[in-house]
């Protein structure tokens, strides 16, 4: 696999890693003693340089200052484990976090994974995808550098049939991760897709493996649209699309924007977990970009129009229809066309 981590030193090297970029930001810029570090961290003056020095080879600049120790200075927009797992705030999602530089598809490598006995909150990033999936089969366009491809495996104790209600998870834990870190004001647009002034910054792609009676394991995919230009986006897109950059006039930092996403999943999972899927139906309902206007949906027969009134148990959108009648929609594409019948 082609990844920043992990190295061959293994799980130690890599929270060593994650620990002093953690002490790094407790000060906040100022200066850490390699004593300190030794201490703290219960290894060798030479084994603290030797990380030190790893992590400059991956681009963190930190500066050596002579008879105080070490201060960083700045880190760098690459997707590390060590970076994104320190200060993050979570107790399931992100119990493990593997990075590539390029991969097929994050969803893939997350299904792979989950087969061969992977925990729940193992998280698959990647900074490209060659083969990235959206929806009903569809190509997600996955440049390099610039946006957030991600999967994570869950194991919820819950019967297949309930499993389409975190269908909205990824969308609402999305949606908050922007407002706190963007001050935009994100919308859900039925089923998963999270709009910004109208246009589409992230879409979800849900995967599950299942027997009769429980689920073998769940797979959210999540993508995106951080500091995409647009002339990177393809003139062919089904729907407008926009980034997080372009409509917040300013380039957004991928990993505080990531740890922000994985402790709002967690947070919504460990809800769900407890409370069932009222409280998570209500937050969707809330980010709602359709909830009382009227749509079109598509990949119905001749299509369906109707004012939406909410989405039901198993996250089937419902309609009312012109003549009264109320329809559940289970899947196909959704147009905003007026205000209401």
């Amino acid at each position: 696999m082609i990844g920043e981590q992990p190295r061959p030193s293994g799980n130690g090297t890599r929270d060593i890693d994650r620990k002093i970029l953690e002490l790094f930001r407790d000060r906040e810029g100022g200066v850490v003693s390699g004593e300190a570090l030794s201490r703290l961290l219960n290894v060798s003056r030479t084994a603290v340089w030797k990380h030190i020095k790893t992590l400059k080879t991956l681009g963190y600049d930190i500066e050596a200052v002579p008879s105080q120790g070490y201060r960083l200075v700045s880190s760098p927009d690459i997707l590390i484990p060590a970076d994104i797992s320190a200060g993050l705030a979570t107790a399931i999602i992100g119990s493990s976090i593997i990075c590539f530089r390029e991969t097929e598809s994050t969803n893939i490598i997350a299904s792979r994974l989950a087969e061969e006995g992977a925990s729940e909150g193992t998280v698959v990033i990647a900074d490209s995808q060659t083969r990235g999936k959206g929806r009903l089969g569809r190509q997600w366009e996955s440049p390099p550098g610039v946006n957030l491809y991600c999967s994570v495996i869950l194991r919820p104790p819950i019967l297949p049939f309930h499993a389409p209600q975190l269908t909205f998870l990824s969308a609402v834990a999305v949606a908050e991760a922007i407002e706190k870190t963007t001050g935009l004001s994100p919308a859900i647009k039925w089923p998963n897709d999270v709009l910004v002034n109208g246009c589409k910054v992230a879409g979800m792609l849900n995967e599950m493996s299942a027997e009769t009676e429980r689920v073998e394991h769940l797979i959210l995919g999540i993508g995106v649209n951080i500091n995409m230009m647009r002339d990177q986006f393809p003139a062919d897109l089904r729907y407008p699309a926009t980034s997080l950059a372009i409509e917040a006039g300013r380039e957004i930092e991928r990993i505080p924007f990531i740890r922000a996403l994985l402790e709002s999943l967690d947070s919504l999972y460990r809800s769900y977990c407890a409370e069932g899927y009222g409280p998570l139906r209500e937050a969707w309902l809330a980010l709602s970009a359709v909830m009382g206007r009227v749509v079109s949906v598509s990949g119905q027969g001749e299509g369906l129009v109707g004012t939406v009134e909410g989405i039901d148990e198993n996250g089937a959108l419902l309609l009312r229809c012109a003549d009264g009648r109320t329809e559940r929609v289970l899947a196909g594409d959704v147009t905003m066309v007026g205000n209401g019948l």
